[in-house]
């Protein structure tokens, strides 16, 4: 259980956390108001694409639609309903900037967080079990172990992770964000609503053994990742969101810390951003990782608690 909720944290980190990838790849290289709408639980055993939710009051509609930023690719997510509600946006609302521009800036920010400093190296920080363990799970997708030297733990962890997920073919360009990024029209505004430099350091400032820990449980079989990986797009994909609410959260129970600051922190920061956000007319789509829309804390629940009522539209 323990390496399966450690794989599942490392593949939720590199698919449903906008930044990873981006930076990963440095060092490695509208809908009908009036229409009748099932149950959650039907809408899940109906639909069987990714799901979408609508928050929506007198003159303003938001959008809600959870993602994966690094997909193979033949996953087809965009439907007519998505499209619709994308066609009708004025604004393109995503966790950082995904311009080429920005995500090009990511690789300055990581020089700066993601590299070890002071002469320290990252099998230095091991003892000999646990760089014993590390080489061997990097002998296992090819890549020498001074290779990541230099890197800081949490951030070898999701490097090692976009190695084996890119070779799986798994493609960044296929990601949703990227995806809208590229299609939306000419005119649509684009909010972000984090720095990349904050998604950094929701693991920069990780406690080091904790880094440590966090790399170590995924080195012991990287290549398991990708089943886990699979399930998660493939539970993403039907719009199964309880089933990918407890692959989260299992995900995450040896890491309280960084789900705190994963998730839970940033689905309350959110949710006050879209109460503030219905103040203003207009049409929003909000694209971001399907894990902050899924399971305890979700965004939703946040919006509930602001008696804000989110509706699944698809």
């Amino acid at each position: 259980m323990k390496l399966r909720s450690i794989l599942t944290a490392s593949a939720a980190a590199a698919a449903l956390f906008a930044g990873a990838p981006a930076i990963a790849q440095q060092t490695t290289q509208p809908v009908e108001d009036e229409k009748v709408l099932a149950s959650e639980k039907e809408m899940e055993e109906a639909t069987g694409v990714p799901a979408m939710w609508k928050v929506a009051d007198e003159d303003t509609t938001i959008f809600l639609f959870g993602t994966v930023h690094t997909l193979p690719d033949d996953v087809n997510w965009k439907t007519e309903t998505v499209s619709a509600a994308i066609a009708s946006s004025d604004s393109l609302v995503t966790e950082i900037d995904m311009t080429p521009e920005s995500m090009q800036a990511a690789g300055q920010m990581m020089a700066a967080k993601g590299m070890l400093t002071d002469g320290q190296t990252l099998r230095g920080l091991m003892n000999d079990e646990q760089r014993a363990t590390f080489e061997a799970g990097l002998g296992k997708i090819g890549i020498p172990a001074a290779a990541f030297d230099k890197l800081e733990p949490w951030f070898a962890s999701i490097a090692m992770l976009q190695v084996v997920t890119q070779a799986s073919g798994f493609d960044d360009s296929k990601g949703v964000e990227t995806v809208l990024e590229s299609t939306i029209s000419e005119g649509t505004e684009r909010v972000a609503l984090e720095t990349i430099d904050f998604q950094i350091s929701v693991f920069d400032e990780l406690p080091m053994d904790q880094q440590v820990l966090f790399l170590l449980e995924g080195a012991e079989d990287p290549l398991a990742a990708i089943e886990t990986l699979n399930q998660l797009v493939g539970v993403w994909a039907s719009g199964k969101v309880e089933e990918l609410g407890v692959m989260m959260n299992e995900g995450f129970m040896t890491h309280p810390n960084l789900a705190e600051r994963l998730l839970y922190e940033r689905n309350a920061n959110w949710a006050e951003w879209i109460d503030t956000r219905l103040d203003t007319p207009g049409t929003v789509f909000i694209a971001v990782g399907a894990g902050h829309l899924a399971g305890e804390r979700s965004v939703q629940e946040y919006l509930a608690n602001r008696d804000i009522e989110a509706t699944r539209v698809q």
